[in-house]
């Protein structure tokens, strides 16, 4: 037998060997690649739909395609693609909303609130947002197309977008500036050439996205002279904010208290209590003590340590023993590993309310992101039949769910400035800030804390409003905040759109 395979080896290897040989003469680089790899850097698919929205037909036009980047000289570098929905039943354009959508990463695509949020049709998922069987997708009654027409925008390397050559550098997309500056340049093209100049314009981001389109804000009015009605913050980042340190390290309690409220880990008088009503005495908690606490590092008496950790402990579900082997400062790993130990689970990171399993239930963080396998698991599939099936664009390009824009460069950060700025010089610029309390990457309180930051002088806080959710970073997976967030962003839109012939000007 051991003869039998070495001479099977050798005889695989002789042949393999042969067939290299071959395959070295018979393709070679300048091969021509195959038409159906290649993305069409300017160029559009149209069809026609149309969906019930609160009751309402909405019949409207769905344009798959990818519109160019061009360098100073006017050659092409990039082809960005894009998804616009445009109702059909509306004649003049000029006080019909556009909203321009953008998700995050940074390395990914529109995907995630085109068919979970905001678009006509919605991915197969069930009421909580967990993937089902078979994957596809249905009409979405509570997307916001009755009141606005809506862009979704697939940075560089996302999706079908990509670069005309391997020879164009990242440096000129993947980083927090260059980012933002190609993208207003192709915004600037898309609402020509799609005459919405005169139209109120929205922008809208999640999560990375919240850093683009802060920055964006600005750029489009200093750069390309657009000025925009509204910016919406989907689990907005730290937006450039500095935050280290002690206060860095506290902000994150409510967090932990509103998860370990959800999977019932609180004390009994705390848990028996609204959630609502639980949250802000753990915020007060973290600005007026916590924070001055652990700013006092090792000046801290042992009586003092063990009482703030017995707090701790009580806001969080983890034991007291935790944070005082920890200095006090339990980072997010170790808490999505710690909270449901006892259990043998591990929560999500996006979202905590998943729970995964680890190999071991030692450790100090979880093997993997319980929701985002979830997600992926859900949205890969329903994308590719989206846009396939229903909105005829076919290629043999890969989708990008998340694409290589490493190095990202993230030096320079100025976004929640750059923001602030915006809202300051256009009085018709307002602010919607959406986030899960069960978000542990984008955590809702680091959330409040941008704001109370990008303003700190408060003269613009009638102009700015915060929403908190039931659920995580994609609050919108879940139906009953779905329903709820769509509806408060018609009411921003329209609340954020002037009377015709209102000025621009403070009273």
């Amino acid at each position: 037998m051991t003869k039998i395979l070495c001479l099977s080896l050798a005889l695989s290897g002789a042949i393999l060997g042969q067939l290299k040989a071959q395959n070295k003469e018979s393709f070679k680089n300048d091969a021509p690649v195959s038409p159906s790899r290649i993305l069409k850097i300017d160029s559009a698919i149209v069809t026609h739909h149309e969906v019930t929205i609160k009751g309402q037909r909405v019949p409207y036009s769905a344009t798959a395609g990818s519109m160019p980047i061009w360098d100073e000289d006017g050659r092409p570098l990039a082809g960005v693609f894009y998804t616009y929905y445009e109702r059909e039943d509306i004649k003049d354009k000029s006080n019909r909303p556009l909203v321009i959508s953008f998700n995050g990463g940074p390395g990914t695509p529109s995907v995630w609130m085109e068919i979970g949020y905001t678009g006509p049709r919605l991915l197969n998922i069930d009421d909580e947002g967990y993937p089902v069987q078979p994957f596809g997708m249905r009409d979405n009654p509570n997307s916001i197309l009755d009141v606005a027409d809506i862009v979704y925008v697939d940075p560089v390397n996302t999706g079908y977008s990509r670069p005309v050559s391997k020879d164009v550098p990242g440096s000129r997309f993947y980083g927090v500036n260059a980012d933002i500056k190609y993208l207003a340049e192709w915004i600037n093209t898309f609402v020509t050439r799609k005459g919405r100049w005169a139209s109120p314009k929205f922008l809208i981001g999640e999560s990375y996205g919240t850093t683009r389109v802060s920055g964006l804000a600005l750029e489009l009015q200093d750069e390309q002279w657009m000025y925009l009605n509204g910016v919406i913050l989907v689990s907005p980042t730290d937006l450039g904010i500095e935050r280290s340190g002690p206060l860095d390290q506290a902000l994150s309690l409510p967090y932990y208290a509103a998860t370990a409220w959800y999977h019932k880990k609180l004390p009994a008088d705390l848990q028996s209590k609204d959630l609502n009503d639980v949250l802000p005495e753990v915020e007060n908690f973290t600005i007026n003590e916590l924070v001055p606490a652990i700013s006092r590092g090792g000046s801290l008496d042992d009586a003092q340590r063990k009482a703030l950790a017995q707090r701790m402990s009580r806001y969080s579900g983890l034991s007291a023993q935790v944070f005082l082997e920890n200095n006090l400062i339990v980072s997010y790993n170790l808490f999505w590993k710690e909270l449901l130990r006892d259990q043998g689970y591990t929560i999500g990171r996006l979202d905590s309310r998943y729970k995964g399993l680890d190999k071991q239930n030692g450790g100090s963080r979880p093997d993997y992101n319980a929701e985002l396998t979830a997600w992926l698991q859900a949205f890969t599939p329903a994308i590719h039949i989206y846009l396939r099936d229903e909105l005829e664009y076919k290629t043999d390009l890969k989708y990008n769910m998340f694409g290589q824009v490493w190095p990202w460069d993230n030096q320079n950060n100025k976004t929640g400035e750059n923001l602030r700025q915006a809202i300051a010089q256009n009085p018709f610029l307002h602010l919607l800030v959406q986030s899960g309390y069960y978000d542990g990457a984008c955590d809702y309180f680091n959330a409040k804390y941008s704001i109370w930051q990008l303003d700190p002088g408060g003269k613009l806080k009638n102009r700015i409003k915060w929403e908190g959710y039931r659920s995580g970073h994609m609050m919108y997976l879940r139906k009953d905040d779905l329903a709820t967030a769509t509806e408060n962003l018609r009411t921003f839109i329209k609340e954020a759109t002037p009377a015709k012939g209102t000025p621009a000007k403070y009273e």
